[in-house]
């Protein structure tokens, strides 16, 4: 109860300045003062605050961004501070701008729109034309146009790079973290094709949305199998299937690739970077493969 009414009473002292904020908030996009401290409380957020302005700007971004397997600016995330999401953290930090994600909790953002905190929501990114809309839209939030359109410019000069340098597609089947397909409107596929791979798990009889199933493996016979690392590089695959000595025996060593999920979760401008690491590590590992699966030539198990 006394940490209940600590809070209430850290509520009620910054409502005043709250509104006020709320005040410029309302104000014509020209005429409002660039927020010199904000705060974003959304994993793939983060990436883009932390691309878009020095630290000295930045109030706090979310502890997730520090690591190195779901962010790909975990060293710029160590420089400044790190929030856990709590709108107990908003007063305490009374950010001029928050940028919240569609994870971010409903109460949260309804507790600081109450107190007036200027805030963006930030959609999830499932393919490169909304990076492009999302990091525009932080950008102008922030007050750095320019520099996002020179992250866009970048991301598209990787992308056109990438695509006139393609080379015979790989064939792979490929989950997340989650155990789920690289489905098809996914970022993930979306990077996987752009890094030169085609993921058979989207082709019949395979579930656009389904669990790894070791029929379907052995049907599709993927060169590689690529599985997205959760929370501490554990792979993606189910246990179940993973231990299955068909799949042991034909896809453990060079047949499998294990990525990073900071290659595939948030949308950022950084994704080209991404592809390109993705693409010299899936050309390595279908270099290692020496012959191709004994059931896709025709042969019996």
């Amino acid at each position: 109860m006394r940490s209940g009414a600590l809070f209430a009473g850290l509520l009620l002292a910054a409502l005043p300045v709250s509104v006020g904020s709320a005040e410029r908030a309302g104000s014509s996009a020209s005429h409002r003062p660039r927020p010199l401290r904000v705060m974003s409380m959304n994993q793939c957020a983060d990436q883009l605050v932390l691309a878009l302005l020095p630290p000295e700007r930045i109030a706090s971004v979310t502890w997730l961004s520090r690591d190195p397997d779901g962010s790909l600016m975990h060293r710029e995330a160590q420089k400044v501070a790190i929030n856990h999401g709590l709108s107990e953290e908003v007063v305490q930090q009374q950010p001029d701008l928050v940028v919240a994600g569609a994870f971010t909790t409903p109460a949260t953002r309804m507790l600081l729109r109450r107190l007036g905190y200027p805030m963006i929501e930030v959609a999830h990114a499932d393919s490169f034309d909304e990076i492009r809309t999302i990091t525009r839209q932080v950008a102008a939030a922030v007050g750095e146009e320019a520099r996002g359109e020179a992250l866009i410019a970048r991301m598209d000069h990787q992308l056109s790079q990438l695509a006139r340098q393609s080379g015979p597609a790989i064939q792979v089947a490929a989950w997340d973290g989650a155990g789920f397909n690289a489905s098809e409107g996914s970022l993930y596929n979306a990077v996987l094709e752009a890094a030169g791979a085609v993921n058979v798990a989207n082709r019949p009889p395979a579930s656009t949305y389904g669990r790894p199933d070791v029929e379907v493996l052995l049907a599709a016979a993927p060169t590689l199998l690529v599985k997205g690392a959760g929370t501490g590089r554990r792979a993606g695959l189910q246990d179940n299937v993973e231990r299955h000595r068909l799949v042991q025996r034909y896809w453990d060593g060079a047949r499998t690739l294990t990525v990073r999920q900071s290659y595939y979760v948030c949308g950022t401008p950084f994704v080209a970077d991404a592809i390109s690491g993705l693409r010299g590590e899936l050309q390595a590992a279908a270099r290692q493969v020496q012959a191709p699966l004994p059931f896709a030539a025709g042969k019996t198990l």
